[in-house]
């Protein structure tokens, strides 16, 4: 076979930066970054025109190509590696800015009854997206629409090529292996990019071939429930394909290389089903109308979601819970390391420093170090979600951060519940190596997709679905989240309710404990038909709490707190408070102050009327909700430019 000798042009997905030097030894090998124009050249001009005009049109510019290298489709899937490359190219999709670098996994999420995007309403950017507010000319829902649907191409063209190779059926033990992998990860790869599409934006163009092979280029929107039972029909396929975690070394992959295995394909494939038998916004013209439906037949998802879950929960020598909360972010996805027991199941790397491959995770987020001169703290969470925490369960102070770090980088002052910010991934706690002292933006931090505990918890909800009341089992899937958050205080979990309703509300509200800053309450809300519910009780209970009168009321009646014993002031050791130890508070954040000075130790406002400021429709860092319109705002408008390109593409949903 013969092809043109390519134009040399650096690939720009190629990792620029490593998080430490095992790992870039697996990155070199296993995770090289082909541009969608280099990898499948100019041979191939067709079909990557066919992509560009099925997105932007012939007359738009925004994915206007690089340089085209001349390797051609034959070329690229004569072999394993070179296959390998494209699939690993199929991955780079879900990395970046317009990936969950920063956009679908910081803005798209938020606002809810959590937390709330840091920007003002009216900005015509990310603050009109957190505060329901976003119109089809947004500044920041192009990129990401465009980005999804290139990492659908991308891994539609592997699906197509791979199947067809010579060596599929007539290689070697291990090369039949590993391309069999690597269709299965192109599979997984498509099913969550029509995840995120559907979730955020409802019925949309579907194309399961390559552009240049599908006879309509233009095509209009695909009922979700068409494309849910597509994707959950490729699951399954991809699972007698796809080896599990501590397999993939009999195909001569490493342990640990950020690629998709049995029990994320698992895992992905009950999310999916729950989202297919769950509540989602109709367009007017389905058989609901302009509503919050589910499928009169949604209980036989939940039970496809519960079997991949219990099947999941039977191979623990896999996937299981770690033992430490704390590891999972602090020891793991911010030191840049592995959690051993693997229950981080699906993550998206992100490396090089630059907005096309890595993430601002800690940037974007987090804590800020020596005032505003590095950190944006830019997703705060709500006073209501941080006492939704018992004070002994270890998640609230790992979710939530209640202070800065101070100029030498490691005092910490304290903030108030008015100040209060998403800290999973936060500044100080990086390492591997430490930011500290950087300016940069990007840190190379990973983005949790799917962790084990969604597995325990999803299996705990289908199950009392399914029969009317948890199980046994469920009550103890449950449990195990539980007691992990409450480490060295399990006999404060309470009673788990065995009825449906009261293990219902349970469940509401462990994923929210277990979950927050992680991309997943809106939707979770969203499925449920409880995202305008709980929206509106979390305003009605920051008033209260601004008021210090009467409690969590609404939907979130189970928990006890009184906002009437909130202190109005705390006290804090101001010298011995550093990152090692914390904030040492010296006073409880859940009782009445019981003194007006305390020798020793500094005073900070705490439970104030400022505490629902942030209801306010003025101000850079209010408007909370303020724009939420039920059976409208649960879902994004099309981006402009696509209803642009599209004639066939219409707006729905009122907007």
């Amino acid at each position: 076979m013969q092809h043109k000798t390519p134009i040399l042009t650096k690939p720009d997905g190629v990792r620029s930066a490593c998080k430490a030097s095992g790992r870039m030894q697996i990155l070199n090998r296993l995770r090289q970054k082909i541009t969608f124009t280099q990898f499948f050249g100019a041979t191939t001009i067709g079909l990557l025109l066919a992509a560009f005009f099925l997105l932007v049109g012939s007359c738009k510019k925004y994915l206007a190509p690089a340089a085209v290298s001349s390797f051609s489709p034959d070329y690229v899937f004569s072999n394993v590696q070179n296959a390998q490359k494209a699939v690993l190219g199929a991955y780079q999709d879900l990395e970046g800015d317009n990936g969950y670098g920063i956009r679908i996994s910081m803005y798209f999420p938020y606002d809810n009854d959590e937390m709330i995007g840091m920007h003002q309403i009216g900005d015509n950017d990310r603050g009109d997206i957190a505060h329901y507010n976003a119109n089809a000319g947004n500044a920041q829902l192009f990129s990401p629409w465009n980005q999804l649907y290139q990492g659908i191409e991308r891994a539609n063209i592997c699906i197509y090529y791979i199947p067809r190779m010579s060596l599929y059926t007539t290689g070697t033990a291990t090369q039949i292996g590993e391309l069999k992998r690597l269709y299965g990860e192109s599979l997984t790869l498509r099913a969550q990019y029509y995840l995120e599409l559907i979730r955020n934006w409802g019925d949309v163009p579907a194309h399961y071939i390559p552009a240049a092979f599908d006879s309509i280029t233009f095509a209009g929107k695909t009922d979700r429930d068409t494309i849910y039972n597509h994707l959950l029909n490729d699951l399954l396929t991809t699972e007698s394909l796809v080896p599990w975690r501590t397999d993939v070394t009999t195909l001569g992959d490493a342990l640990n290389d950020e690629r998709i295995t049995l029990g994320a394909v698992k895992g992905l494939r009950a999310r999916i089903a729950l989202n297919r038998g769950g509540y989602s916004l109709r367009r007017a013209s389905s058989m609901y109308g302009q509503t919050m439906a589910r499928p009169a037949d949604y209980k036989t998802y939940y039970q496809m979601a519960h079997d991949e879950c219990q099947q999941l929960m039977a191979r623990t020598d896999e996937n299981n819970l770690n033992p430490s909360f704390l590891t999972v972010f602090k020891s793991a996805i911010d030191a840049h390391t592995y959690d051993p027991v693997g229950e981080i199941m699906f993550r998206v790397a992100m490396a090089g420093g630059a907005g096309t491959n890595d993430s601002k995770l800690g940037y974007y987020d987090g804590t800020k170090v020596n005032a505003s001169l590095t950190g944006n703290a830019a997703i705060a969470v709500l006073p209501t979600y941080f006492y939704l925490f018992d004070s002994v369960d270890t998640r609230r102070d790992i979710t939530c951060a209640a202070y800065e770090v101070a100029k030498d980088l490691n005092t910490l002052t304290p903030h108030p519940p008015t100040t209060l910010v998403e800290a999973k991934f936060r500044r100080d706690w990086i390492s591997n190596p430490s930011q500290m002292t950087s300016s940069a933006q990007y840190y190379g931090l990973d983005w949790p997709l799917l962790r084990y505990s969604d597995i325990l918890l999803m299996f705990a909800e289908t199950d009392n679905e399914l029969n009317g009341a948890p199980s046994s089992a469920a009550i103890t899937a449950f449990e195990q989240v539980r007691k992990r958050g409450y480490a060295g205080h399990t006999s404060a979990i309470g009673t788990t309710p065995t009825d449906y309703t009261g293990f219902f509300n349970a469940i509401v509200k462990e994923r929210s404990l277990e979950f927050g800053g992680e991309g997943i309450r809106k939707f979770d809300l969203i499925r449920w038909n409880l995202l305008g519910a709980r929206l509106a009780d979390a305003k009605t209970n920051l008033n209260n709490m601004a008021a210090k009168k009467l409690g969590f009321t609404g939907s979130y009646n189970t928990n006890p707190l009184s906002f009437t014993n909130l202190p109005d002031s705390v006290f804090y050791d101001s010298v011995k408070s550093v990152i090692a130890t914390g904030v040492l508070f010296k006073t409880s954040l859940y009782t009445p102050r019981p003194s007006s000075t305390d020798s020793g130790y500094k005073k900070i406002l705490w439970a104030s009327k400022a505490i629902n400021g942030v209801l306010s429709a003025s101000g850079s860092s209010n408007g909370f909700a303020f724009y939420f319109t039920p059976n409208h705002s649960e879902l994004l408008p099309i981006p402009q430019q696509a209803l642009d390109a599209n004639a066939n593409l219409k707006q729905d949903y009122g907007y």
